[in-house]
């Protein structure tokens, strides 16, 4: 049983970059960068970017300042 996807790419795989745009209707550049992004990392997924890291939350505060405390008094008690 072939999914309607796997149709798909049947159909464009034989297609050159040029034609696929064409028939996607989306620009040539952006179907190249999803085709190299597929054989360099194996999936057109988001990959985690470098840049600030997200804020914690008021449960990961508490539980940080809980752990600093328990392995500050671990060493004084040593």
């Amino acid at each position: 049983m072939q999914t309607a996807s796997t149709n798909i790419c049947e159909r464009l795989c034989s297609k050159s970059i040029h034609e696929i745009s064409l028939l996607l209707n989306i620009p040539w550049s952006t179907v190249s960068a999803i085709i190299t992004k597929w054989k360099q990392l194996g999936t057109t997924a988001t990959q985690p970017q470098s840049g600030r890291p997200c804020k914690m939350t008021e449960r990961g505060q508490r539980m940080l300042k809980h752990t600093v405390r328990r392995s500050h008094q671990l060493l004084q008690s040593q």
